[in-house]
């Protein structure tokens, strides 16, 4: 048998459009796929190469679903950012990470069968009620009286699904924040045994999740049968009453013919819609997590006009402020009144939630005072741009963050500018540079999550190495050497008082701080300021390894 049969061809007249219009549909899916293939290369090499998320900018518009799930995410992450520390330590990352990643991605079905679905079922029956209409108006009433029956019942099935839905949402978000605490802490609950317990939580709330799934699921498919029983009740309804004219010879046959086979594609994609609204409920739900975070207010914004005090001649005063957090009974910080002059060096002292932290955060500007003004170089802390105010701050905290990313990127974290000269200079200051030579790689060695692989010590001193990076006059450090070992508690006691001189430093530690070489040392107790005390000069370590 010939591929190609010319006694055929020679026959083929009559069909000769429809093989054309075969062949131009085959040719334009098969342009289709050529462009789907450009658009995929073009963004794995613009990925490969780094060029960055501008380079894909113009490949991505293209795909919708991803470019608003992109965009999305962005605005959240973005959002977030910009509310600052102390709204998101009210709440838990594991589920605005679960929203972000899991839930957008339920965003697919929404967009690429819901949407295009939902403007079809609008145009379509109206394209076949116009027709059927024109044939025969009795049926095109008929069709008009019951259409409005479909997405009644569809609206108020939608109700259920969605309030079922937020609920198997809120749950899995819960379920992924629990997932992450219990992972984190994982070490602290094998030391007192409390693995099997929490092991018991996660089943008893992936349970919960597990069923309010399955009411989702049945609310869906119970839908899909009142949904498809008014749908065959409308076509029947059309089909009897057609059926009876025909039959009286009330009606011609091929306008009848012409009604029953139009009837159903009139009810069809108002169906069609209902099952696609189920499989893009989820995340629709999740959207409506994210624009709540994003319709948070931001906290208000100082003019850019204003000018910025220089910290290496600029006092700052703080004027009987008071800091309080929501849900806590005392402020963290009552009346407080403390004049910081350039280059000091400020000792505060005291217990654990005795307020040091809050005090810190407050210079950070992560958190607004409640009642009270702190002033910089005279001016209102409130009104200077918030970007170029932290730009003279290098912060070392309590639990310093490291960063998936070489060891030389996490100590220029703050001067991304920065020469290795520089940044090995930096980290023998603070007394990295021994055990950050032993690494594999020296400076250029990976650093895991959360870098698991270094001590709590290696992972402060890399934080401290940060900060003294960071050309900034302003520096504060909270406990900074609380997991160092007496001699490099020393070690950096001595950068203090010496390289460091002359930057205004602002120390927090619980333990009772001795002789230090402080111009100030404040005692911080039940959240409030005690008198300042003045104390001879002396060495750092001996505070810090107490």
């Amino acid at each position: 048998m010939r591929a190609v049969d010319p006694r055929l061809l020679q026959h083929a007249q009559a069909a000769r459009g429809y093989l054309v219009v075969a062949v131009l549909f085959g040719l334009a899916v098969t342009g289709l796929i050529l462009a789907q293939a450009a658009l995929l290369d073009h963004a794995l090499a613009a990925a490969a190469l780094g060029t960055g998320a501008t380079a894909l900018g113009g490949t991505l518009v293209l795909l919708a679903a991803a470019t608003v799930k992109s965009q999305l995410r962005r605005k959240l992450t973005g959002h977030c950012l910009r509310l600052g520390p102390a709204w998101l330590g009210g709440r838990q990352p594991g589920q605005i990470a679960a929203t972000a990643t899991r839930g957008l991605d339920g965003l697919d079905p929404y967009f690429a069968r819901y949407l295009p679905q939902l403007v079809l079922s609008v145009l379509v029956p109206a394209a076949v009620l116009a027709t059927v209409t024109a044939v025969d108006w009795i049926s095109g009433l008929v069709i008009a009286v019951t259409l409005p029956l479909i997405p009644a019942f569809a609206a108020l099935v939608g109700l259920h699904t969605r309030a079922q839905t937020r609920r198997q949402w809120r749950l899995l978000a819960q379920l992924s924040g629990h997932f992450l605490d219990v992972v984190q802490g994982l070490p602290t609950l094998k030391a007192f045994g409390r693995a099997k317990a929490q092991e018991q939580v996660i089943a008893a709330v992936t349970e919960q999740h597990r069923s309010a799934a399955m009411a989702t699921l049945r609310v869906a498919f119970l839908s899909a049968l009142v949904l498809e029983l008014s749908a065959a009740l409308a076509t029947a309804l059309v089909a009897v009453e057609t059926g009876l004219r025909l039959l009286y010879g009330h009606m011609p046959y091929q306008a009848a013919l012409l009604v029953l086979l139009l009837t159903p594609e009139v009810y069809l994609p108002l169906r069609a819609v209902a099952a696609q609204y189920h499989a893009s409920a989820e995340g629709a739900a999740a959207a409506d997590s994210i624009f709540a975070i994003l319709d948070t207010p931001l906290p208000r914004q100082a003019s850019p006009r204003t000018p910025v005090p220089d910290l290496r001649f600029a006092p700052i005063l703080l004027d009987r402020v008071t800091v309080a957090y929501p849900g806590r009974d005392l402020p963290a910080l009552a009346q407080l009144s403390l004049t910081i002059n350039p280059g000091e060096l400020i000792m505060l002292a005291g217990p654990s939630g005795a307020g040091k932290s809050t005090l810190l955060r407050l210079l950070l500007r992560f958190t607004d005072p409640a009642s009270g003004t702190v002033y910089a170089g005279g001016a209102d802390l409130a009104a200077v741009p918030v970007d170029a105010w932290r730009a003279q701050i290098a912060w070392v905290p309590q639990h310093p963050r490291l960063f998936p990313g070489s060891v030389a990127g996490n100590i220029a974290l703050g001067q991304p500018g920065a020469s290795r000269a520089a940044i090995e200079d930096a980290a023998r200051l603070a007394g990295a540079a021994d055990f950050i030579g032993a690494l594999p790689d020296g400076y250029d060695t990976p650093l895991g999550e959360r870098a698991a692989g270094l001590s709590a010590g290696q992972r402060q001193q890399l934080a401290l190495a940060r900060a003294f990076l960071r050309d900034a006059p302003l520096l504060l450090l909270d406990e900074p050497t609380a997991h160092l070992a007496p001699a490099a508690a020393a070690a950096i006691g001595n950068v203090i008082n010496g390289p460091l001189a002359g930057r205004t430093i602002i120390l927090a530690t619980h333990r009772d701080p001795g002789p230090v070489g402080a111009s100030q040392v404040i005692t911080l107790d039940t959240h409030r300021l005690a008198e300042p005390s003045s104390r001879p000069a002396g060495e750092l370590a001996t505070a810090a390894a107490r």
